[in-house]
């Protein structure tokens, strides 16, 4: 069977991909997109690695873009969310905003403002 959570590494590349759209959902420019919104950086075969496993999981799928002069003819692996992705991002994030809310000090039950 195929595993269905995500860690929280794979949680913000699935998120990066969605965040980049179509055209620009490729290792290199996740890891960019990484080091911007983190402020950490990060390698990309670490990327790469991930990358595949959420293709393989079924949350993510790919094609090979056409190829560019700025990468010397090569073509680009662009990533999308797939259906199953989306289904699981949000269940990732329901589950963690109903956690956050039961958590007393940041609960809109308790106003410690």
């Amino acid at each position: 069977m195929i595993e269905t959570r995500l860690g929280e590494f794979e949680e913000v590349i699935l998120l990066l991909v969605g965040i980049l759209g179509e055209e620009r959902a490729y290792a290199f420019s996740i890891a960019e997109e990484f080091n911007s919104q983190t402020g950490r950086s990060v390698s990309i075969g670490a990327v790469h690695s991930t990358l595949d496993r959420l293709e393989t999981k079924g949350f993510l799928k790919s094609e090979m873009g056409k190829a560019t002069a700025e990468r010397g003819g090569r073509r680009k692996r662009i990533f999308t969310i797939t259906a199953l992705g989306k289904r699981v991002l949000k269940e990732s994030r329901d589950f963690k905003v109903a956690l956050w809310e039961q958590y007393p000090a940041f609960s809109a039950k308790f106003d410690l403002a």
